[in-house]
Parts: C-alpha cells; sequence; structure tokens
C-alpha cells in the first residue's frame, strides 16, 4: 500500500482504493464477531455484569485489531498480545486475592508488570503491560465485588480477540488477492 510523505497528498489508484476497502471491511467483521462472542457466548457461561460484558467484548475487539493491524507478523503480534496480558493477568490476579483494588495499587503493579517485561526481554510489550493492568484495575476499583474475576475475565477476552484477529489475518490476504487485478507480471 503506497505512503505519502508528510504534508503531501496521497493518491491511491483503484487497486489501492480496493485493497484497503477490503481490509477495513474484513476488520470490522472480525470485530463485530469478536465483540459478539465474547458479549453473548462468553456471557452465557459466565457474566458479572451486563457493563462487564461490554467491557470484555470491548477488550477482546482491542486485541482483535492489535492483532490485525501487523499485517506481515501476526504471529508475533499474537504472542506479543497474550505475553503482555499473560504478566497482567498474574500479577492482577495475585494483588487482587489479597489486597483491594486502589491506585496506589495499580500503580504499583504497572511498575512491576513494565519492570518483568524488559528484564525478560520484552521491551515492546511494556505499553500493553501497562494498559492491560490499567484496564482491569480500573474495572475491580469500579466494581470491586469478587473483584479477582477481572484478571480471568480479562484473559478469556484477549484470548477470544486475538483468535479472532489471527483468523481475520489469515483470511484477508485470501480475500485481498480475488479483489486486487493481476499485476502485468502475473499476466505474462
Amino acid at each position: 500500500m503506497a505512503t505519502a510523505a508528510p504534508g503531501r497528498r496521497l493518491h491511491l489508484g483503484g487497486p489501492e482504493v480496493r485493497e484497503a476497502a477490503a481490509s477495513s471491511i474484513i476488520l470490522a467483521a472480525a470485530c463485530l464477531a469478536t465483540y459478539w462472542l465474547a458479549t453473548n457466548t462468553l456471557a452465557r457461561i459466565y457474566s458479572v455484569s451486563r457493563p462487564d460484558d461490554a467491557l470484555g467484548g470491548m477488550w477482546a475487539v482491542i486485541a482483535t485489531i492489535f492483532v490485525y493491524r501487523e499485517r506481515h507478523d501476526q504471529s508475533i503480534a499474537a504472542l506479543s498480545r497474550l505475553a503482555a496480558t499473560s504478566v497482567s493477568f498474574v500479577l492482577c490476579l495475585a494483588y487482587l486475592l489479597v489486597f483491594p483494588a486502589d491506585a496506589g495499587g495499580m500503580a504499583v503493579l504497572i511498575g512491576l508488570g513494565v519492570l518483568f517485561v524488559m528484564l525478560i526481554g520484552r521491551p515492546g510489550d511494556a505499553v500493553t503491560t501497562g494498559i492491560t493492568t490499567t484496564v482491569i484495575m480500573v474495572v475491580t476499583i469500579l466494581s470491586p465485588h469478587d473483584a479477582w474475576q477481572q484478571p480471568i475475565l480479562r484473559f478469556v477476552d484477549t484470548l477470544i480477540g486475538v483468535a479472532l484477529g489471527l483468523a481475520a489475518a489469515w483470511i484477508g490476504p485470501l480475500v485481498i488477492r480475488r479483489v486486487r487485478p493481476p499485476s502485468r507480471r502475473d499476466e505474462g
């Protein structure tokens, strides 16, 4: 896909527009399927509350977008998302089994999570670890009843989002090949 230099307009031809439209439609469909799975199917198995189900759907959709956006390295993006979520899951679950959620605990967990992923050589996962920890802890601050369940629920939401993101990333190129006209090289 063509990119424009800063300050210059990008002129896309028909094939690029079709490819961009197909990719956007695939991502939108994957996000809708992800949200539906997380808010309906998972909620039938276990639901804390309707707002929590919606949060889980949002979290799963974010994972889908995160994995799908890495067009060439979806497996690396999926691993990164799962690694960062796993660190947050373990830290938050251990904390919430012992202590109530509060802003100080959130800050400590963010610092520990970021330190851990950096020390194991995954500094690229630091931001996602911090964001995941923030989401889990803020949700438990807002709804402290059975707060220990939140890390588990957000981990499952992430698994759903990663799976559908990988599926969309695998299907995407197949669909895009169908909408892209053959190049001159393909005809010879």
